[in-house]
């Protein structure tokens, strides 16, 4: 583990713009904001160039098994980092946390969701949004939360699910539902919720939803996919994804 780290840090140190060069990076889709803003960042400040794809989690696990060209996975769990691990298409020892997510109930009308959640009682509402729960943590934690609530056997048929956590907030935020469960880096800007209305959801309802990077097989040899991991754990992208609202 120690050796790397080393890695990490000796290849970082010669990212410069004569040595740039390219990783292909699959990014859970409740992190776009910040790692667009990172690697804007990383590409000034390395020379490197970071090319992003956003998705559900679970539906970058099956490509990156039939052999997708990733190099990095910004994973939204720590399950699926350690899996691609034990299956060889991870390197071993690379996998780190990089940040912890929260779930929030959302809905883009004001005073619509309350402090406490209760809304979702009363039922009072046609639609609500959640990511699919196969593929995305944040759709698992929803209805973890839902459960944990004694609400999802009536819910369920309210349900309208996107494949990943910004189908989800799409849905919420043109009201083809009116409120749903998203993650709170989609809706926080400035120390605050940015529109509409919220219950950041009390983290005992929902197992917690640590986000881990892994180096994969493709991005061994890779000096732009060495110098991101080690870029991911400095100050600058840290005050990035506090930013948004995510835990260290």
């Amino acid at each position: 583990m120690k050796l790397l780290s080393s890695v990490f840090v000796a290849l970082a140190a010669f990212g410069t713009p004569t040595q740039a060069a390219e990783v292909i990076v699959a990014v859970a889709a409740n992190f776009t904001a910040p790692m667009q803003k990172i690697t804007s960042q990383f590409t000034l400040d390395t020379g490197h160039k970071a090319i992003l794809s956003f998705g559900a989690t679970g539906k970058f696990y099956t490509q990156i098994r039939n052999g997708a060209p990733f190099q990095v996975l910004l994973s939204a769990d720590s399950a699926t980092p350690a899996r691609l691990e034990q299956e060889g298409l991870g390197l071993t020892g690379s996998q780190f946390t990089y940040a912890i997510g929260k779930l929030v109930l959302w809905s883009k009308r004001a005073n619509f969701v309350d402090d406490k959640g209760e809304v979702l009682r009363s039922g009072k509402f046609d639609r609500l949004a959640l990511a699919d729960p196969k593929l995305a943590p944040y759709g698992a934690a929803a209805i973890a939360t839902m459960t944990n609530m004694g609400v999802l056997a009536q819910l369920t048929p309210k349900f309208v699910q996107g494949e990943n956590i910004s189908q989800a907030f799409q849905f919420i935020a043109t009201e083809n539902a009116q409120l749903g469960f998203v993650a709170l880096s989609q809706v926080f800007a400035d120390g605050k919720i940015a529109e509409g209305s919220a219950w950041v959801v009390p983290e005992n309802l929902y197992s917690p939803i640590r986000q881990d990077a892994v180096l994969l097989s493709k991005g061994r040899d890779n000096a732009a996919a060495l110098a991101l991991l080690s870029y991911l754990k400095g100050e600058k992208a840290k005050a990035v994804i506090r930013s948004f609202g995510y835990d260290l």
